[in-house]
């Protein structure tokens, strides 16, 4: 999906804090990639072991709340400062890219097959991002901006990426 132009700047949270300009959506998403191999441990705890994917959505939408990221700043958060050292104060705040990091993590540690999913109305510009889990059936949408499980808006540019 080419270049984004939507920030200048990207913040990333984990144990430890960094600034960096943003470079390029690969880049983007290789943090992304290493902020959900950073949450796999915290995943593990968060999520009773024996939990499936409609199960998993119910957790974290129960304890996520969505807010807009600060004014030229892309934040991603790993999941343990999704929920424990927030960049907004308040436990589980953040948006699209934070909540896909936080259910990628969950489906990793719980085996379960995973994929991320951007979208966007322009092939150069995408503007949300989610993951897809396979539920034994099928992939299911797993977009915790929507109210709703399984369900997520249409989009006309949609990119599928796996997760290692």
């Amino acid at each position: 999906m080419g270049r984004v132009q939507k920030c200048s700047l990207f913040v990333f949270l984990a144990p430890m804090r960094a600034k960096y300009k943003y470079k390029s959506l690969e880049d983007t998403l290789r943090q992304m990639s290493a902020q959900i191999a950073e949450s796999v441990s915290y995943a593990d705890h968060f999520i009773p072991r024996s939990t499936n994917v409609r199960e998993i959505w119910t957790i974290l939408k129960d304890n996520l709340v969505y807010k807009h990221d600060p004014p030229n700043i892309e934040l991603l958060q790993s999941f343990p400062s999704l929920m424990e050292d927030n960049y907004w104060g308040t436990p589980g705040a953040g948006d699209c890219d934070c909540f896909t990091i936080a259910a990628c993590a969950c489906a990793v540690a719980r085996k379960i097959p995973v994929r991320c999913v951007i979208v966007g109305n322009q092939s150069d510009s995408p503007t949300h991002i989610y993951c897809q889990m396979w539920d034994g059936r099928s992939w299911v949408d797993f977009d915790l901006v929507n109210s709703d499980y399984g369900v997520t808006k249409p989009y006309k540019y949609k990119q599928i990426l796996n997760v290692h």
